[in-house]
């Protein structure tokens, strides 16, 4: 019988509401008096359990209010390793944040998680060590304005955003309804509707220049709707009617290209001669592009036109600069 389900035993016979004598636990659980002890000052010292003796009953018991009828023992009820996996997870997803605003929620419970693995065979000072983010491209958004897009997001009230549009050069002043955060390529997006243009629009938060909240209940739109607008072409870009990107990487690259995640609805094969056959989904070709140069001869581009004529464009001006 492993530890949690001792636990869990103990829970149950804890939970009777009675004085439970030692020798009903060591029987239960068939341990030995020094395992249980053991059991024991694991439930008091690392998950806080009010486990107390009782001389008169000659048994232990949980210490509770008059009001309270059963006392659930706190803590998580994980294995080691999934605990391991979780405060893991809670340490990559603080680094993903601008501020601490995730961080405010989560510290309660990895502090405890730090306390259960302190006899554990891996220190949490070993994960921060070990495992990395090393992100690419961030650029960092205001905490202040991410802090209340995101409390606008979840308590479902609009925005208004004072936004730079990269492409132009241009701030315009807009009233949003917040559909959700995205962390995209080591960077936040907000996607929303915007009453402006009375269509979806996504946002990159760092060109947020302002956020304010608005006493309005925010337009909710259905999350079918918002896939079909914002996920169906590649990238980040969306709107516009969807294309079908063929590309073509040499039995070299396909190693690699073959594992890779584009877009949930690409289709890729397996050549006869090695080389990997991938068709992906896209509204706008800029992201795309990007992606495509950085494999450089390695790619073929088969179609469409428009996309090589663009990529030709593209490789010529960089040709240009070179000479």
């Amino acid at each position: 019988m492993g530890r949690t389900e001792r636990l869990y035993k103990i829970q149950r016979l804890l939970n009777s509401g009675q004085a439970v004598a030692m020798a009903r636990f060591l029987e239960a659980l068939e341990i030995s008096k020094a395992t249980f002890k053991r059991d024991l000052e694991y439930l008091r010292d690392r998950l806080g359990a009010p486990i107390v003796w009782d001389s008169e009953a000659s048994g232990y018991r949980l210490e509770i209010s008059a009001n309270e009828r059963i006392h659930p023992l706190p803590g998580l009820w994980l294995n080691e390793p999934e605990i391991y996996a979780l405060l893991t997870g809670i340490e990559l997803l603080g680094n993903l944040e601008p501020a601490p605003l995730i961080g405010r929620q989560i510290r309660p419970l990895r502090e405890r998680l730090e306390k259960i693995l302190e006899l554990g065979q891996f220190s949490t000072e070993d994960i921060r060590r070990r495992i990395r983010l090393v992100p690419m491209g961030a650029r960092q958004p205001s905490s202040e304005h991410f802090q209340a897009i995101a409390h606008a997001l979840l308590s479902r009230k609009r925005l208004k955003l004072r936004h730079f549009g990269r492409l132009d050069a241009t701030v315009t002043e807009r009233e949003v309804s917040p559909q959700r955060l995205v962390y995209y390529r080591d960077n936040w997006y907000l996607d929303a509707f915007c009453h402006l243009r009375d269509d979806i629009r996504s946002f990159s938060v760092d060109a947020i220049e302002e956020a304010s909240p608005i006493d309005k209940s925010a337009v909710s739109v259905d999350d079918v709707v918002l896939a079909t607008e914002l996920d169906a072409g590649y990238g980040i870009f969306s709107g516009g009617t969807t294309k079908v990107a063929k590309l073509k990487f040499s039995p070299f690259k396909a190693r690699w290209v073959a594992r890779e995640y584009w877009h949930k609805n690409q289709k890729g094969e397996i050549l006869d001669d090695g080389s990997y056959l991938l068709d992906v989904p896209y509204f706008d070709d800029r992201e795309l592009i990007n992606d495509i140069l950085r494999h450089g001869s390695q790619v073929e581009v088969l179609g469409p036109e428009e996309l090589k004529t663009r990529l030709k464009q593209e490789a010529q001006l960089i040709l240009a600069k070179l000479q």
